[in-house]
Parts: structure tokens; C-alpha cells; sequence
């Protein structure tokens, strides 16, 4: 199972420079390449949904980030824990991406989901329709990046967008084209766009039953359509907090106040020891798991990212 980590992306405003931050946020993917994982992610948010004052938070908008550490790194993927479909036209999005995964040498996923936080989106004046069209909008926008990337002109006419004749050149490295994760676990909807056009899934914290319940039900939407269940990636996201005994990562858990409670992170994240963590993640890999992305306490001061590296050790 491959391991990914979050990227360190949002800064308290008055305690850092945005230069200092930016060059920490690159430093922590340029150590996580040199440490053999996988791939590093970047979330997508405007402003910040974790504070009462989001101005006094800074966070660097994603995809320009994910152009800037296409060069700042040679091997590891990078990729977006998720675009948000609502923000840039799909079209457009498809010709950055293509962009993106030229300047990386073939190294880029690209997440997508349907979005959800409504303040960002009424602070940046863009509509925020009601989660059914906002899904109906997503499928929409799969079709057309699909297209942009096989196809020489691509032509889409739908109730949300329409494109004539676009041209995209270059189309990128990868072939047949760059991997299309989509997040989201609503199993109604998401999961069957998932098993239609997806390359990859992403749930967010799921606990093991859950995980399992949904894979099964991408694979049964697979099997409805007549596509292979194993061309899915399937990947989850976590958040981690280490320490060198399992007694120290709960003291740094319980130092700083979260959002995530502890039984939380214990039943649906990763929390204790190098060797712990390390019967957690054979654990998910045997419930079918393919990549796990975590989003690590205090990954900026780098001892976390070491500590974790230590699960990939034989």
C-alpha cells in the first residue's frame, strides 16, 4: 500500500511570512520525495474553514502550488485532495491540468469533487446551487475534462456547460490520460460517477465498515456498467498524529486543540508509535486500501514525516 501526505497549506497570518511559508510548504514535499513516499496533497479552499477569522489565516491557492511544486520535485506525485468543480470552468481546468502534467514530466492526479463549503463560495461571488445540482454539475464537468484530454476538438453541449470545438494541446504526459480522482462517499450518486469516469476515489475518514460497505458498492456500479472494479484506485484520507511510543502522540494529540476528538483519530486515523501505526496500516490494506493520504500533526517541523516513514520500513 503506498503512503501520501498532506501538505502544510494554511498559516496563521501573524506568525509567519508568506515567503518563510511557502518555502516550509515546499520543503515538507522535497523531504516527504526524498523519504519514499508516494505522493504529497494539497487541499482546495479559499479561505479558511477551520477558524472563526478566516483573515487571519493565509492559504495558497492550489493550483498555482501544484504548478510551483511540479519544479520544486522530480519523482513524486502531486496531486489535489479536492479541486473543487464550482471554481474554474471544467475546460479550463482540463487545459491547466494538461499544463501541469507537462511541467511535472508526467507526475500529476488530479482530484475533483462537486464542493461544499457555501461561505467561500458567497465570499468569492460564485453561486452556490443545492447539493443535487451542484452533483449534476460534476458529472457535467467529467465528461468534458474526459474529452479535452482524448479528444483532437471536443464538443460537449449540457444543462451546466457547453464547449465547441475546444482544442487542447498539449494533452499532457501520461497516457491514456491524466488519472481523474473523484471525491466524495455519497453512494447514491458519487460512487456511480466514481465507477463511470473515475481513475481513483477518496474518502474522507472512513471507519473500517463503512470503507468496506463503499468499495463494495463501487464494485457492484462496475459490474452494472461493464467496467473493470481493479482500473479504481482506491484511496482514503486520514489525519495522523505520531510520536516515538504510542503515550507520546497522545500527549501531542491532546496538546493542541482539534476539531477531531481522540476516539476519532483512533477509530478512523492514525495515532501512536511508528510500529502501531504500522499493524493500522496493514489493517487497511487488507480491507482493500491501495493509498493512504494523511494529513499529519505538525508535518512542518518534519519529525512527524519521520516518524511515519518508519511504517515504510521493512
Amino acid at each position: 500500500m503506498k503512503i501520501g501526505v498532506m501538505l502544510p497549506q494554511e498559516w496563521e497570518t501573524r506568525q509567519i511570512d508568506p515567503v518563510e511559508a511557502y518555502e516550509t510548504m515546499t520543503g515538507v514535499a522535497q523531504e516527504a520525495e526524498a523519504l519514499g513516499f508516494a505522493s504529497v496533497w494539497l487541499f482546495e479552499h479559499l479561505q479558511s474553514t477551520s477558524s472563526p477569522q478566516p483573515n487571519e489565516k493565509m492559504i495558497f491557492e492550489t493550483w498555482m502550488s501544484t504548478a510551483a511544486l511540479a519544479r520544486d520535485t522530480k519523482h513524486i506525485r502531486i496531486g489535489q485532495l479536492v479541486t473543487c468543480n464550482n471554481f474554474r470552468h471544467p475546460a479550463l481546468l482540463a487545459k491547466m491540468a494538461s499544463t501541469v502534467d507537462v511541467l511535472s514530466h508526467g507526475r500529476l492526479d488530479v482530484g475533483l469533487g462537486a464542493g461544499w463549503h457555501e461561505p467561500e463560495y458567497v465570499a468569492y461571488g460564485y453561486p452556490f446551487p443545492d447539493t443535487a445540482t451542484r452533483l449534476r454539475q460534476l458529472k457535467e464537468a467529467l465528461q468534458i475534462i474526459k474529452a479535452m484530454w482524448i479528444e483532437q476538438e471536443a464538443s460537449f453541449e449540457g444543462n451546466y456547460y457547453h464547449i465547441r470545438g475546444a482544442i487542447n494541446q498539449p494533452k499532457g504526459v501520461q497516457q491514456p490520460h491524466i488519472p481523474l480522482l473523484i471525491g466524495g462517499k455519497g453512494e447514491q450518486v458519487t460512487l456511480k460517477l466514481v465507477a463511470r469516469y473515475g481513475d481513483a476515489c477518496n474518502f474522507t475518514h472512513p471507519d473500517p465498515e463503512e470503507m468496506k460497505r463503499k468499495f463494495a458498492l463501487i464494485r457492484q456500479y462496475c459490474e452494472d456498467i461493464g467496467r473493470d472494479y481493479n482500473d479504481i484506485r482506491r484511496t482514503i484520507y486520514v489525519n495522523g498524529c505520531l510520536g516515538e511510543t504510542d503515550a507520546a502522540a497522545i500527549t501531542s494529540f491532546q496538546s493542541t486543540p482539534s476539531k477531531v476528538s481522540l476516539d476519532h483519530i483512533r477509530s478512523r486515523g492514525l495515532l501512536g508509535s511508528p510500529e502501531t501505526i504500522r499493524q493500522r496500516l496493514a489493517s487497511y490494506e487488507e480491507a482493500g486500501v491501495q493509498e493512504i493520504i494523511v494529513s499529519l500533526r505538525d508535518i512542518a517541523q518534519l519529525k512527524p514525516l519521520h516518524l511515519l516513514a518508519q511504517t515504510m520500513e521493512a
